[in-house]
C-alpha cells in the first residue's frame, strides 16, 4: 500500500518551474551577483528576449503572491460563517449549563473556547459591523443572547438561564476567542 503512495509525485506548477523560469532566475541570480560587470547583449534581439523572459518571470511571480493571498469574502459569505461559529458557540455554552447546586444563587460558570481566525468573520458574529477592535469586552446576558441567538440549559422540571456579564476576550494574534459568564434558575 505506501508503494503505491510513495510512488506518486506532486505536479510542479509550469509558471515558476518551467525551463524559460529556471533560465530567468538564473539570469537574475548572475545579474545579482556582479551587477557593475554583468555583459550586456549588444545584438537588440538578445536584449529584447532577455527582458522578454525576464518580464514573464516577474509576472508569474506576481500570479504566485496574488494566488496566496486571502480573497476578501463578501456578506453572504460573511454573513454564512459567522453563523456556522455562532450555532458552535451557541451548543457549546448549552452543554456547559448543566445543574450544579450553585445554579440556585445564579453563580454557576460556564466558558468557551473557540477558534476563528478571520476577524471580519468575528466581527460578523457579534454584529460589531467589521473587525473587532478590543482585545476584552463585557456585554449584558441579554445583549449577549441578542448577538448570538437565545441559549438556555435545563435540569429536570427548571430552566436555566443566562445571568450577569459575558466577558468576550479576543487574540487577533492567535485566533482565537473565549466567552465566559455565569447561568442559573
Amino acid at each position: 500500500m505506501s508503494s503505491t503512495v510513495a510512488g506518486k509525485k506532486r505536479k510542479s506548477d509550469a509558471s515558476t518551474s518551467g525551463p524559460a523560469a529556471k533560465k530567468a532566475r538564473l539570469m537574475v541570480d548572475a545579474i545579482l551577483a556582479d551587477t557593475s560587470n554583468y555583459p550586456v547583449p549588444e545584438d537588440d534581439d538578445d536584449a529584447r528576449q532577455s527582458l522578454v523572459e525576464l518580464a514573464k518571470y516577474a509576472r508569474s511571480l506576481e500570479d504566485q503572491i496574488a494566488a496566496s493571498q486571502p480573497q476578501a469574502k463578501s456578506a453572504d459569505q460573511l454573513e454564512a460563517a459567522a453563523e456556522k461559529l455562532r450555532k458552535a458557540a451557541r451548543s457549546g455554552i448549552k452543554k456547559q449549563m448543566t445543574w450544579k447546586p450553585s445554579c440556585k444563587t445564579g453563580g454557576s460558570r460556564w466558558m468557551y473556547d473557540g477558534v476563528c481566525s478571520d476577524a471580519d468573520v468575528f466581527g460578523a458574529m457579534l454584529n460589531l459591523g467589521g473587525p473587532p477592535t478590543f482585545k476584552t469586552k463585557k456585554m449584558t446576558a441579554e445583549e449577549f443572547q441578542g448577538v448570538m441567538g437565545t441559549i438556555e440549559g435545563s435540569a429536570r422540571y427548571n430552566t436555566l438561564y443566562m445571568r450577569g456579564n459575558v466577558n468576550i476576550q479576543w487574540k487577533p494574534d492567535e485566533g482565537t476567542f473565549k466567552f465566559s459568564g455565569t447561568h442559573g434558575i
